[in-house]
Formats: structure tokens, sequence, C-alpha cells
């Protein structure tokens, strides 16, 4: 929501620029919030909180939004998609100390206010949460009038079947289960499987760990189509095995 209203108060800004005058030549304010998106982070486009880089990209984020992808077992940058280390990241000092130096004026009430401070002053300016209020609402850009399915199973993120730890993608499932369910006996059934078309959501794994580390190494999403029932989905593998032959 708020990423909305900045790109919403920002084009409105560009509106107002005077005749032969430049995007980042704007004076008062508008030059003000030109210095907050230098400072601003490419995922959550606020003000960086707790900024860390990426050594091998040079690439900066606040920690929050950097952390997903650490998570992951092969993280690329959220920016230029480049691989790196995730021991590689490391906080970033000189750009904090840039953002208790800088100041740009509020968004909303113009009140000048120092970078570092920027993210809880917006939060409680009443003019800002008033510009908020009257931001324009979503619509799809084409309407359609096709029915919106609410029975189609989530098959994104995960539910840890031994603790219930809960939006875990299928390599953070394994990662999660790896680190801390190693030696847990329980049979448990398999949240993947189950919310696939041809899962049992009664069958409980022996071995859950070993099941996911073999059944699991690659995401269903790449090679199956949901659409086709599972007879089909062999006919057409077979149909293609054989186009190749």
């Amino acid at each position: 929501m708020m990423a909305m209203f900045r790109s919403f108060v920002s084009a409105a800004q560009l509106r107002q620029q005077q005749p032969g005058q430049q995007p980042g030549q704007q004076s008062g304010a508008a030059g003000g919030d030109s210095l907050e998106s230098q400072f601003s982070c490419p995922i959550c486009l606020e003000v960086y909180h707790k900024p860390v880089s990426i050594a091998s990209c040079a690439h900066t984020f606040c920690g929050d939004c950097l952390q997903p992808c650490l998570q992951v077992t092969s993280p690329l940058c959220p920016l230029c998609r480049m691989p790196f280390d995730p021991k590689k990241v490391d906080k970033s000092s000189s750009v904090e100390k840039q953002l208790s130096s800088y100041k740009a004026p509020c968004r909303g009430c113009s009140k000048k206010v120092t970078l570092i401070k920027m993210r809880s002053h917006i939060s409680s300016c009443t003019k800002v949460q008033e510009q908020m209020a009257n931001c324009p609402k979503f619509m799809p850009v084409v309407p359609t009038s096709q029915p919106i399915p609410s029975n189609i199973p989530n098959r994104s993120t995960f539910v840890c079947p031994y603790c219930g730890a809960r939006n875990l993608d299928q390599q953070e499932l394994v990662k999660h289960c790896m680190e801390n369910h190693r030696n847990d006996p329980n049979k448990v059934v398999c949240p993947v499987c189950s919310a696939m078309p041809w899962g049992d959501p009664s069958y409980k794994s022996s071995n859950f760990l070993q099941h996911l580390l073999h059944r699991h190494k690659f995401s269903y999403d790449t090679f199956v189509d949901y659409s086709i029932d599972e007879e089909a989905a062999l006919q057409a593998a077979l149909a293609l095995s054989l186009s190749e032959n």
C-alpha cells in the first residue's frame, strides 16, 4: 500500500514540474524526495531500515527485506539476479551514517526529517495518512467476467507437519525440517504431496525427511500441468518421449 502511495505521489510531482524542468532537477520538497529515493530499498521502496549490502554486487537492501533470500540454497540478488554467498552479506555502516546525516522533507507535511527517522515520522504523520486514504484503489487493467476460483489449493507455501511453522516454500520446508526435526520419529503427512491433485491427505510417510530429500528435489510447478488428470499427464509424457526418439 505504501509503495503504491509513493508511486502516486511521484506521478503527481512530475505533473507539477515547471515547463522545461527535468526530473531530478526539482526544487524544494521534490528535491528532498529525490534524495529520499536514493536511499530507498529496491524491495520495499521505503528508506533503508538496518541496511545490509551484498559483497559481490554491492547492492543494498533493508536487512529484513533481504532475509527471505538468505533462506534458500542458492540465493540470487533481488536486483541484478546474480548469485551471491549469503555469508558475505554485511551491515552497511556507510549507508547508515548517511541516513543519520541527510535530511529530506516529509512527503506529507514537508517537515525536514533525518532519513533514518523518516519511517517512524511517516507512520505518525496525519498528512501522509490522509493522502494514503485518498490514494486510488487498485483496479485491474482489463476487467474480467470470469469467476475467480476459491477452491484452488495453495501449492506455493506449506506448513511444517511437525511443528506447524507456516509459509515455508518447498526449499525452506526441507531446510526447516533438516535443521529442527532431523530426529523426530513421528509419522506425518507430506504437505507437498497432499496439496497435489493425486495426493492422499491421509497417507503418513514412515520416513518423512528421506521422502522430502528424494521426492521433492524439484518444484512440481516446473514440470506439472495441474489442469489435467494423472492419466492425461502420463499420456502426454509418453507422447513427448516418442516424439523425441
